[in-house]
């Protein structure tokens, strides 16, 4: 396909994208609020099965992808050219937390996806010198950490949940962000993996520390 709109690479700081990412991520986190779970679910599977199956669609129709590539070309990546998007992956992860887990616990976790991911490669790609899994780095992590932690301690006190440990509990939901962001699983997308890491492990926290 010789069409080239000009995409971003992994590399790119990709500003917008970020932007896109937060407050698209902050959405589903209002709507999942005010929707009930069968509701929710329903929504999330009907939006996932479009951008399914646009994403297929795309691989098959030169017109029609370039007509995307040309809507979304602030947003997309270079590898996202003829491949399935990380927007596509993203609902797939929420759909299956949200499916699985307790509110509380999805929740943070998409909290955790707002600002983990965005934050790690925007610190990465302008100050990341220490690699540590691929492309991640430690100075990207650690600012996860420091987010994730904050978000954290502020999700449990407005909640007043585990208020008595919220020290060492917003610590793990920190470190539980920074391990979702960087943790490889396979060759799957950071955007599918980090909702449901983080919720598996933000519910064993829970679990033992009485946050349900």
């Amino acid at each position: 396909m010789n069409y080239n709109p000009g995409l971003k690479s992994r590399s790119d700081v990709h500003l917008a994208r970020k932007i896109w990412h937060f407050f698209g991520v902050i959405f589903i986190v209002v709507c999942y609020h005010n929707f009930s779970r069968p509701m929710a679910l329903q929504v999330l599977t009907v939006i996932s099965a479009f951008f399914i199956f646009g994403d297929i669609y795309r691989q098959k129709s030169a017109n029609f992808n370039r007509l995307i590539l040309f809507m979304a070309k602030f947003l997309m990546r270079e590898n996202e050219k003829e491949g399935i998007t990380g927007m596509t992956y993203m609902l797939i992860g929420v759909l299956v937390i949200v499916a699985i887990f307790p509110p509380s616990v999805v929740i943070l976790s998409l909290l955790f996806l707002a600002v983990a991911d965005p934050i790690a490669s925007y610190f990465g790609i302008r100050y990341g010198k220490d690699k540590i899994v691929g492309h991640k780095t430690l100075q990207g992590s650690m600012a996860a950490f420091f987010a994730c932690t904050i978000v954290a301690a502020g999700y449990f006190l407005m909640h007043n949940m585990m208020t008595e440990r919220i020290l060492i509990v917003s610590l793990l939901g920190g470190a539980i962000g920074a391990i979702a962001e960087v943790i490889p699983v396979g060759n799957l997308d950071d955007n599918l993996v980090l909702p449901i890491v983080s919720s598996c492990l933000l519910w064993i926290v829970y679990f033992f520390f009485g946050g349900f």
